[in-house]
């Protein structure tokens, strides 16, 4: 009986549980809310025995309806190389002093990177390593004597000028480059050659020239192998866009004396080694070797960041027709027209320090000789003498060679490298001359094609009415590798657009413009080799 009554209750348990399911009501879902995803899951799989016949009727869900993607015709951008020299050597730049507190010397750079940003540059070549020593923390050579005033002293209070300067720049969209001497030892401004300086250091692989200054020789394997070291240990450890060589190889006559480079004890060796080439050609060949070596250490390090050189701008007499003056080939033992045929920089900057006119050294006809040289398509930005003179012809001429290089190099190569920053901040006349002209407006710095870079995604844009304004918010999902965000607006059916620092993600845009009405919002990522990114627009109804 007990039995009986416990089945009959059990029973009557399960039908009333079933009619309860069954009348049951669902609650609504409030889908309305803003940053909300609701995810639908498919229900588990049971096992057969806990599988039940659904007997509730339910509807089909409406699939949410994809957001359609708005295309538009985005104008396209300027790009040209703006840069300038920033030299550390007998503090000609920066420090202006070599006894400044911290806060001076940054206070100094920061007003040198603004200065550059507020004139529509976009790039500095800041020299790190002017006679084998530093202007960063390293464990190969000492701190440098333009530094703090005695070769081996670190700045106090302490910090690394390097990645100072690398975060200041890249905080404002400009690339940074280091500059380094690679065969320099001591230069005559740097005082007194101390126990801490690689000319003691390295007495074997460094000789002494007749007007005091200490130089490396080339050819040895212990000059370049400390050089490549020097190079690889900035290129791993701080976050720069570029390294760049000047045109000190083999060192000009008047160093020493107007007499020949002191290497025969070098020249002999290698001859009783079996070597066979003439005296020049075994110069050139140890800087070549050298040249080619830094390229493909930086490029199996660091394939983005770029390498440089700005060799004396005639490699002979005669090449052009016509060109007169000194030879890098035969004088500084550089043959600068094989790195460029062999594609072993990335931008080539002759030092082209001469005028348009007279013909005899020609600063368009060398241009055009080095571009027909150009057999890579590598960036050709020549070296311009911005700091030679003053008054209102030279401001011209300069603004002139400025606008030749524009007419006489291929689109997406164009520009030039001012020498020096000097020539600008101490001649508001050339600064504004050019602000006013050619660099008006902003412009990226060329691409690469040629350097390989990860594509970049799409990013997300957000529009917030905001009184009679836009405010509009974007993101990036690879934020480290955005270098500049380009913002595009359209009123009236034209197109503006603005270069913007890396870390400017927001902006509060106006409805109308000069009676016009705000029609469309863009925004794209470009990143550290210049790669436009693709863009996300909205339409403002």
């Amino acid at each position: 009986m007990k039995r009986s009554l416990l089945f009959l209750a059990t029973a009557l348990f399960v039908l009333s549980s079933c009619s309860s399911k069954k009348n049951k009501k669902h609650e609504p879902v409030n889908t309305t809310a803003t940053n909300v995803e609701i995810v639908k899951k498919d229900p588990p799989t049971l096992p057969k025995r806990e599988r039940v016949k659904n007997t509730v009727e339910t509807k089909a869900q409406p699939v949410a309806e994809k957001k359609k993607e708005i295309v538009v015709n985005l104008p396209a951008l300027p790009r040209e190389f703006r840069a300038a020299w920033v030299a550390s050597v007998a503090n000609i730049n920066w420090p202006s002093k070599n006894n400044l507190s911290t806060a001076e010397q940054q206070q100094e750079a920061i007003g040198i990177l603004d200065f550059l940003k507020n004139n529509n540059f976009n790039a500095v070549i800041f020299q790190v390593r002017p006679s084998a020593d530093a202007f960063y923390k390293s464990d190969l050579e000492p701190w440098s004597y333009f530094l703090t005033g005695t070769e081996g002293q670190a700045p106090s209070p302490y910090y690394d000028p390097l990645d100072f300067w690398v975060e200041q720049a890249h905080k404002r969209g400009i690339e940074l480059h280091v500059w380094l001497n690679p065969y320099r030892a001591h230069h005559t401004a740097g005082g007194p050659v101390t126990s801490a300086s690689m000319a003691r250091k390295m007495l074997e692989s460094v000789v002494k020239l007749k007007q005091g200054y200490y130089w490396f020789d080339p050819s040895k394997q212990s000059t370049q192998d400390h050089a490549a070291r020097v190079v690889m240990d900035i290129v791993k450890r701080y976050d720069i866009d570029g390294v760049h060589f000047d045109d000190y190889f083999y060192p000009y006559a008047e160093y020493n004396g107007g007499q020949d480079f002191p290497d025969l004890d070098s020249y002999n060796e290698y001859k009783r080694n079996g070597g066979t080439l003439s005296r020049g050609d075994f110069r050139r060949n140890s800087v070549n070797t050298f040249i080619e070596r830094i390229y493909k250490d930086i490029k199996k390090e660091k394939n983005f960041v770029k390498f440089g050189i700005s060799p004396f701008g005639i490699w002979k007499p005669g090449y052009p027709a016509g060109i007169q003056g000194s030879s890098q080939y035969d004088m500084l033992y550089a043959d600068a027209k094989l790195w460029l045929n062999k594609g072993w920089i990335d931008y080539f900057a002759p030092q082209l320090y001469w005028p348009i006119q007279p013909a005899k050294q020609s600063y368009t006809a060398l241009l055009k000789w080095w571009e027909s040289e150009n057999t890579l398509g590598r960036h050709l930005w020549p070296g311009i003498n911005t700091v030679g003179k003053r008054g209102t012809e030279y401001v011209q001429e300069i603004v002139n060679q400025v606008e030749a290089a524009r007419t006489l190099l291929p689109d997406n190569r164009e520009g030039v490298i001012h020498w020096s920053l000097a020539g600008l901040t101490k001649n508001p006349a050339m600064t504004q001359a050019l602000v006013n002209g050619p660099y008006q407006v902003k412009a990226l710095v060329p691409t690469s094609p040629w350097l390989n870079a990860n594509p970049l995604l799409k990013p997300s844009l957000l529009l917030t009415p905001q009184g009679g304004n836009i405010f509009a918010k974007w993101q990036h999902q690879q934020i480290d590798q955005v270098a500049k965000w380009v913002l595009y607006l359209n009123y009236g059916g034209v197109w503006q657009y603005e270069i913007l620092d890396p870390g400017v993600t927001s902006k509060e845009i106006p409805m109308t413009s000069n009676n016009k009405k705000l029609q469309y919002v863009a925004v794209k990522a470009v990143d550290r080799l210049s790669n436009e990114g693709p863009y996300a627009a909205e339409h403002i109804k």
